[in-house]
């Protein structure tokens, strides 16, 4: 996941009118990345830092993936923050669904069983660990219309 982001970041920068140059010798090896859903997007990487503004729909319709587990159906991406460095990381999805918070967590634990996932319903929550041994948690809750939620893995490297 984390390196989907850092291949985002690279498309961004170069992609990105309000890029800045920098020098990756002076050691800051940190990636951050903030999308939101209107598909505003900043970036720090180690060669640049910047702004970009992704194409209409890009973070809505965007493909969304945990080892093989799709988005919810008509759920949509409405935000994006992945802070990374060299022990490791974290990647914080946000997203709405149409459905109510139990529909939603369920339908994410019974994708992750046939996928061969270990993950768990705990509270308003479904909590599980990536074939890779990434712990995740998706905490989902009501909305005004269905659902909302977080996505947020955690990456040991």
């Amino acid at each position: 996941m984390i390196r989907t982001a850092l291949l985002l970041a690279g498309v961004a920068t170069l992609a990105a009118c309000n890029a800045h140059h920098k020098n990756p010798a002076d050691g800051d090896e940190n990636v951050t990345i903030k999308a939101d859903e209107n598909g505003q997007v900043t970036f720090n990487v180690p060669f640049a830092s910047g702004t970009v503004k992704l194409p209409e729909g890009m973070m809505k319709n965007g493909d969304f993936d945990i080892d093989g587990v799709k988005m919810v159906p008509g759920g949509t991406i409405s935000g994006l923050n992945v802070d990374a460095g060299d022990k490791g990381g974290t990647v914080d999805i946000a997203f709405k669904a149409p459905g109510s918070p139990d529909d939603v967590r369920s339908y994410f634990a019974s994708q992750f069983k046939d996928k061969g996932v270990d993950a768990a319903i705990a509270g308003d929550s479904v909590t599980g660990k990536t074939k890779d041994g990434d712990p995740f948690v998706i905490t989902v809750t009501s909305a005004a219309q269905g659902s909302q939620g977080t996505i947020k893995i955690q990456d040991k490297d």
